[in-house]
């Protein structure tokens, strides 16, 4: 199974087919004017994710000088699976899961094609990894049993 570095390289090859601009060194995607940020890491600290959703900057690199811009959207790609307080976070505030998705990809890492996500935002580009993990890597996504925002309709352990 390719590592995650892979997957965003091929992944940003192809939304620059579709016409959405990408950056080689940096993980983000911009279409709309928006931007859609991917963060990937093995594990966070609650408080530390809070920190970074809340501050909603990522750094956009043009030509010899970087800006900071608002990120739009922010995707988790985990590489272990997040802790249940990480996804109770989420759960627990509907504005950060409306523009936060998380994606579990420690399965792939252990040999299974499974990816567990947690994706409530109306995102464009974040659909369409979905899609791209599906097709192009054949990748089932598994998302939580329930859609209504509530941790306690999500059981955690299936992430594991």
């Amino acid at each position: 199974m390719p590592k995650v570095w892979e997957i965003m390289r091929k992944f940003k090859d192809f939304c620059s087919f579709r016409g959405w601009k990408t950056s080689e060194s940096e993980d983000w995607v911009e279409t709309d004017d928006k931007y859609h940020y991917f963060l990937w890491v093995r594990d966070v600290h609650p408080s530390s994710f809070k920190s970074i959703v809340s501050n909603r900057k990522c750094v956009v690199k043009e030509g010899l000088s970087y800006h900071v811009v608002e990120a739009s959207y922010t995707a988790w790609l985990f590489s272990e699976t997040p802790s249940e307080a990480l996804v109770k976070t989420v759960f627990e505030n509907p504005e950060l899961s409306h523009r936060t998705a998380l994606y579990d990809l420690s399965p792939l890492f252990d040999g299974k094609n499974l990816c567990i996500k947690i994706n409530f935002t109306d995102s464009p580009v974040f659909q369409e990894f979905e899609s791209f993990l599906k097709s192009e890597l054949k990748v089932k996504l598994k998302p939580p049993p329930s859609s209504d925002h509530s941790i306690e309709n999500y059981a955690v352990s299936e992430l594991a």
